[in-house]
C-alpha cells in the first residue's frame, strides 16, 4: 500500500497524517509548532511530525512516497521555498524548507500554500468531490481560499495570486492588515464580526460574562439579542457580496465554505445564498451550488498529500 504524510502547519499546532489515495487519513496527530518562537524550532518539529508518521507506517509495512506540506504564506513557484508573508510565524520567509526536510527525511518534499491545499482538499476527496471548478473560502481570523480551475489548483503567475481574502471591497473603506484599503478579509472575516460587535459593545455600555467570540455572537443572534442580529447581517451582506464577485468572475460549480463561523449550521449557508442571489448575475450562477466544507480540519493535511499522491 502506498501513502504520502499530509502536514498542515499553522501558527498554533501541526496537524500531520499518513494519507492514501482514497483521501482516507490514518495515524493523525498535532504537534505545537512554536511558531513565536523561531523558524528552526517550527523546522525540528516539522522534523518529529515526519518521523512518528515514518515509524507508525514501516509497523505496517506500508510505503510512504513522499511528504505534502501546506504552511501559511507565499511559496515560490518550484513549490518548495516559503518567501514570506506568515505573519503568524517568527522568521518564516526565504525558507527552502523542502531541501531541509529532504535532506533529514530522505523523501521527496512538495509545499504549498496552508489555504490552497485545504482548497485541493475539499476539492479531491471532500464537498467539492466530482467538480472541475471550485472556489473554496476559509473564514476565520482572516479569509483565505483557493480557486480550482479543470481540476486543478490556480495559483497566478509564480505562485503569487488568489489572495481571495484580500479583493477589494469597500473603496475608500479601512485599511486591512495586508496594507491595502477595505479588502474583504477586513469586513467579512470572524475576526472583523468580533471587532465590530466588540465596538458597539462598548459604545453601548455592555458587558458579558463571557470571551466575545463567534461562537457568542451566534448564539446572541439566535436568540435575537438586537446587536447581535445587526452585526451578524452585516457579515451576511459583506461575505456574500465578496462571493457574488467569485461566481461572476469563476462561475464555479460549487463555492465551499469552511472555517468556524461558517460551520454555524444550515441558516448561515441560506443568509450567504439570499445575499449571493441578490448580487450576482444570474446566468454566472446558473450552476453554482454554494455549500458547507466537509472535511473540517483534516482539509489541510489531506489536501497537501495529494500533492504527492496525484
Amino acid at each position: 500500500m502506498e501513502y504520502a504524510i499530509g502536514i498542515d502547519l499553522g501558527g498554533t499546532s501541526i496537524k500531520y497524517a499518513l494519507v492514501d489515495k482514497a483521501g482516507n487519513s490514518f495515524f493523525e496527530g498535532k504537534l505545537p509548532s512554536f511558531a513565536s518562537v523561531s523558524a528552526a524550532k517550527v523546522i525540528e518539529q516539522l522534523i518529529k511530525a515526519v518521523m512518528l508518521l515514518k515509524d507508525e507506517a514501516a509497523k505496517q509495512n506500508w510505503t510512504v512516497l513522499g511528504i505534502g506540506l501546506g504552511t501559511p504564506g507565499i511559496v515560490d513557484e518550484t513549490n518548495r521555498i516559503v518567501l514570506g508573508g506568515a505573519e503568524n510565524i517568527i522568521g518564516w520567509e526565504n525558507i527552502d524548507v523542502a531541501s531541509l526536510l529532504e535532506e533529514q527525511m530522505k523523501l521527496p518534499v512538495v509545499v504549498g500554500n496552508d489555504a490552497n491545499l485545504m482548497g485541493l482538499g475539499e476539492a479531491k476527496y471532500g464537498a467539492g468531490r466530482g467538480c472541475t471548478h471550485v472556489v473554496f473560502l476559509t473564514v476565520g481570523t482572516g479569509i483565505g481560499g483557493a480557486v480550482i480551475i479543470d481540476g486543478k489548483l490556480f495559483n497566478g503567475y509564480a505562485n503569487r495570486g488568489t489572495e481571495l481574502g484580500h479583493v477589494p471591497l469597500i473603496a475608500n473603506g479601512e485599511r486591512c492588515a495586508c496594507g491595502a484599503i477595505g479588502c474583504l478579509e477586513h469586513y467579512a472575516s470572524t475576526s472583523a464580526l468580533v471587532r465590530h460587535f466588540s465596538t458597539l459593545a462598548k459604545e453601548r455600555n455592555l458587558s458579558f460574562d463571557m470571551e466575545i467570540n463567534g461562537e457568542l455572537i451566534v448564539r446572541l443572534y439566535h436568540e435575537n439579542f438586537p446587536m447581535a442580529v445587526e452585526c451578524m447581517s452585516e457579515h451576511f451582506y459583506y461575505l456574500g457580496r465578496g462571493i457574488a464577485g467569485f461566481v461572476n468572475i469563476f462561475s464555479p460549480q460549487r463555492i465551499v465554505l469552511g472555517g468556524g463561523v461558517t460551520e454555524s449550521g444550515i441558516f448561515y449557508l441560506e443568509k450567504i445564498r439570499e445575499v449571493v442571489r441578490e448580487h450576482v448575475i444570474a446566468d454566472c450562477a446558473l450552476n453554482t451550488e454554494i455549500v458547507a466544507a466537509s472535511l473540517g480540519n483534516k482539509a489541510g493535511f489531506i489536501g497537501a498529500a495529494s500533492l504527492i499522491l496525484k
